[in-house]
């Protein structure tokens, strides 16, 4: 009894601990927050340089290193949203359709895949997981090649399958592990009474297991977000119609051939495409970090 004790024992003695024993005096704590705000701002430093950039006459941007604009001029939005043979908001759409096809198939593809290693019992399922996180270290490059000639062959270049398909085929092993992470800490009971209810493998998971793996999916969700909507190589690489690029290839057509480029403009244009960035984070920051502290991701 002694010995079970032990750990109830050392909960309540960490509890009756004073608040400074656990967290430091106020001076350390004063110390270590203002370290923490110094920090952001050196992170924070060149977002508010290109925001203030943006509202700059293009002459005055590497002349005036500050971040207050001695002169404010803010025509560099208007310019920029009309300076390329499209308005700015249809590489916008572009992005955006890109983006949510490629959400959905990297939700649903990963979490089916996931719902395999974690929760069912097949032959070679420890080998088969050990292949897909060997694919964590294959250089992408190495793919490049031979993923441009399938998508050749089947007639894709110039449109957005390439880009998009892959996500439905469960290729991203990152959310593959994240999400068998955060399934296998889920009970076995609820496969057992789901099985019990007449529920089959697939109606487990879209019923079931699905529903409470929304921490996992909105992680994955901001993650390919981010990823997708900054993603210029595979664009550049499949998308010739400049009426189809998406935001990264509309950014770089604000630079001529001779390496001439309307700086204020395409600093108007990049505090406009990053603004649904931000706006995503925020909305999903609180599943994003309870996504990744109950797959014990660190």
């Amino acid at each position: 009894m002694a010995l079970l004790d032990l750990p109830l024992k050392r909960k309540l003695a960490k509890q009756d601990q004073p608040e400074d024993a656990l967290t430091g005096t106020p001076a350390s704590r004063f110390s270590r927050h203002l370290i923490l705000c110094l920090v952001g701002l050196v992170m924070l430093y060149p977002l508010l340089w290109l925001i203030s950039s943006s509202m700059k006459p293009s002459n005055d941007i590497f002349r005036q290193l500050g971040l207050w604009p001695e002169n404010w001029d803010f025509s560099n939005y208007a310019q920029g949203w009309t300076a390329l043979d499209q308005p700015f908001h249809v590489y916008l759409i572009n992005s955006m359709i890109v983006v949510i096809f490629s959400i959905i198939g990297n939700i649903f593809s990963c979490a089916l895949a996931a719902y395999a290693f974690a929760r069912m019992e097949f032959t070679g399922r420890k080998l088969f997981f050990a292949l897909m996180l060997g694919t964590l270290m294959l250089p992408g490059h190495v793919l490049l090649v031979p993923q441009y000639i399938i998508f050749s062959q089947l007639g894709w270049l110039d449109t957005y399958l390439p880009l998009i398909v892959p996500n439905f085929m469960a290729t991203n092993a990152f959310f593959i592990f994240l999400m068998v992470q955060f399934m296998k800490s889920l009970p076995k009971e609820l496969d057992d009474a789901a099985q019990i209810d007449g529920c089959g493998p697939f109606r487990t998971f879209i019923r079931v297991i699905l529903p409470l793996c929304v921490p996992a999916m909105a992680t994955t969700a901001i993650f390919t977000f981010i990823s997708t909507w900054n993603e210029f190589f595979g664009p550049l690489l499949y998308i010739q119609n400049q009426d189809l690029y998406t935001v990264p290839l509309a950014l770089r057509a604000f630079m001529d051939s001779e390496g001439q480029s309307m700086w204020g403009p395409m600093f108007a244009m990049s505090v406009v495409s990053i603004a649904p960035i931000i706006g995503f984070f925020i909305a999903g920051q609180k599943y994003l970090i309870n996504g990744i502290a109950t797959t014990g991701l660190k």
